[in-house]
């Protein structure tokens, strides 16, 4: 049985004891950020790997300084810290890693700052956490899903930083998501003001057309995926296929031949109904299927070619066994 444990206050403590106090300041504006970090077992390693883990802090570090959070440990350091999560938890599973940098002054009002008698500005008191959990699929990936088009649009970069991965902008996607399941569908994607196709709820896009990979641009206030980096650059050295980076209207959508979304949690899920109509025949495409077949290889260390895409959790395990 695992242990629970959390990087809280600059210490290691039982997660139990990881608290927050009601009135801190993220808790009541949602001023942080954070990541979400996939970690895979190897039964035959004995082993926890982290997919591109420093990648993802070097997003958290991108999304800290949006927000006008500052984030103390750099990227090796972060990653030791997860490292040692993983070690003191004990995990023999599939993991979810969740690094927060939040607001942690215990203060009222919206202002991040705040003036002193002598009219000086400072910062208020930022504060870093991580803690990680078993984790399976979020989304199906054995079987297509079912997808509507959400009445909630998504947050546009000049009101909240889109390609941030900000707690309080993170409502909009749970809006949306809520929407969904209560009308009876696994997720829904989210259009910007514009009409355009922007991404899921916690998830990038990809539609098949005529061969080619086409997803929406970074400027459709997307989150700049890692996920989704990774589809491009496996779908372009494995299967020889470019992807367009373009806005993608909503009717693009019906008439695509495969429609997938993919993420972190999500990984890569196959879509085979929206708003109603099929895509495509109704199942897995053969380029999605391809696709999800790839990627585990890789994020499961069965291709050796990206290796270098994964963090042991436990490195000594690692030379002990080479």
């Amino acid at each position: 049985m695992a242990d629970s444990w959390a990087f809280f206050k600059g210490e290691f403590v039982p997660l139990e004891d990881a608290r927050v106090s009601i009135g801190t300041h993220a808790f009541n504006y949602g001023t942080g950020c954070f990541e979400g970090i996939r970690g895979y077992w190897s039964e035959e390693e004995e082993q926890v790997y982290l997919f591109r883990l420093p990648e993802h802090f070097e997003r958290l570090h991108r999304s800290a300084r949006m927000l006008l959070l500052t984030l103390e440990y750099t990227v090796d350091e972060l990653c030791e810290i997860t490292q040692q999560i993983i070690q003191r938890c004990g995990f023999t599973t599939d993991v979810y890693v969740r690094p927060i940098v939040y607001k942690a002054s215990t203060t009222i009002g919206l202002s991040m700052v705040r003036r002193d008698a002598n009219g000086q500005v400072s910062n208020l008191e930022d504060d870093f956490c991580l803690f990680a959990a078993p984790f399976g699929d979020y989304l199906d990936v054995n079987a297509p899903i079912r997808c509507c088009i959400s009445a909630w649009v998504r947050i546009d970069d000049n009101m909240i930083p889109a390609r941030s991965k900000a707690t309080g902008l993170y409502i909009n996607s749970a809006l949306a998501k809520t929407e969904a399941e209560q009308n009876g569908y696994d997720e829904a994607i989210m259009l910007t003001a514009a009409g355009h196709v922007s991404e899921g709820t916690g998830e990038n896009l990809f539609i098949v057309r005529d061969g080619h990979l086409v997803t929406p641009a970074v400027s459709e206030n997307i989150l700049e995926g890692i996920t989704r980096a990774t589809v491009i650059e496996l779908a372009a050295r494995e299967l020889g296929l470019d992807t367009v980076e373009r806005p993608i209207d909503r009717t693009e959508l019906y008439s695509c031949d495969e429609l997938f979304l993919c993420g972190t949690g999500a990984q890569i899920s196959a879509v085979s109904h929206l708003d109603g109509r099929s895509i495509g025949n109704g199942d897995v495409g053969p380029i999605t299927r391809q696709m999800q077949n790839i990627y585990f290889d890789v994020v499961k260390g069965r291709n050796q070619a990206y290796r270098h895409w994964l963090t042991p959790a436990t490195p000594d395990r690692v030379a002990t066994r080479l």
